[in-house]
């Protein structure tokens, strides 16, 4: 009503506003009344705990945060959004993926994932950590920090995993797989005969296409946003005690989205 009185302004006529109400059948009071929204408040007996894993763990989206308080992931989200706490959102638009067998599995010991990926370890340098995964429950089964990049230290990280698992070393009952990139390492004639050795079978990702591994590729991301970099390591020993803790708290306490909001573990007790 006010645009419209602006134009005949505009044009020369002069109409009041209760003569334009008139005309229309509008109650004038409506032409000048604004709602206004009162602020919404955040119940501060949510928050603190929430601002106090947050600060602990930035990384931590709402989700986790919730699982983790044991909260409802939607009030959580609200007091995120609410409190300027909302974690990056990816890009929208389309995202090219990868042609190739997903590295996920139906069950617990169908198909387990390797990397390797490099860790600062202060005075003794650059160290290769090493990791082995289940691509059902998420669990990771072994892992071996060294200052040697070579097959030992593969080798010794899917050993850890096979006691984890199984609780001795020895052939499997069941052969699964166990994807890898095509690396030095994971190609290397030491390592595919102790694969070999253990009744599991190797399956390499295409070349250049570390997407194809991307569970395992995902944990390491995880491991060194939420652990590494938040670390200054003083030496390989330190570096190991802490990523061990970590790895713990991943196993047994970080809920996973994919997971339903389950940890690994409780993952692999409700497969098993």
């Amino acid at each position: 009503m006010v645009t419209i009185q602006q134009g005949l302004q505009e044009d020369g006529i002069a109409i009041s506003m209760a003569k334009l109400c008139r005309w229309f059948g509008v109650a004038r009071r409506t032409v000048y009344y604004q709602p206004t929204k009162a602020p919404t408040e955040v119940n501060e007996a949510l928050a603190t705990p929430i601002k106090a894993l947050i600060e602990e763990e930035p990384s931590f989206g709402y989700r986790t945060v919730a699982g983790l308080l044991g909260m409802n992931k939607n009030t959580v989200q609200r007091i995120f959004q609410l409190k300027g706490w909302q974690v990056r959102k990816r890009a929208a638009g389309h995202r090219p993926r990868v042609q190739a067998l997903p590295s996920v599995a139906t069950a617990p010991d169908q198909r387990w994932a390797t990397d390797l990926c490099r860790i600062w370890g202060g005075r003794d340098g650059w160290l290769t950590l090493a990791l082995v995964i289940d691509c059902h429950t998420r669990q990771l089964l072994g892992w071996q920090l060294s200052r040697s990049g070579k097959a030992s230290t593969a080798a010794a990280a899917l050993e850890q995993a096979l006691l984890a698992r199984y609780g001795t070393l020895g052939r499997v009952a069941t052969p699964f797989l166990l994807r890898s990139d095509n690396g030095l390492v994971f190609t290397s004639r030491i390592y595919t005969r102790l694969v070999r050795s253990y009744g599991l079978k190797q399956e390499f990702i295409t070349p250049h296409c570390p997407q194809q591994n991307g569970m395992v590729e995902r944990v390491i991301r995880t491991l060194k946003e939420q652990c590494a970099h938040r670390h200054r390591f003083e030496t390989q020993q330190h570096a190991m005690r802490v990523i061990g803790d970590w790895i713990g708290f991943y196993n047994h306490r970080r809920p996973h989205q994919a997971l339903g909001m389950k940890t690994p573990a409780q993952a692999y007790a409700l497969a098993a």
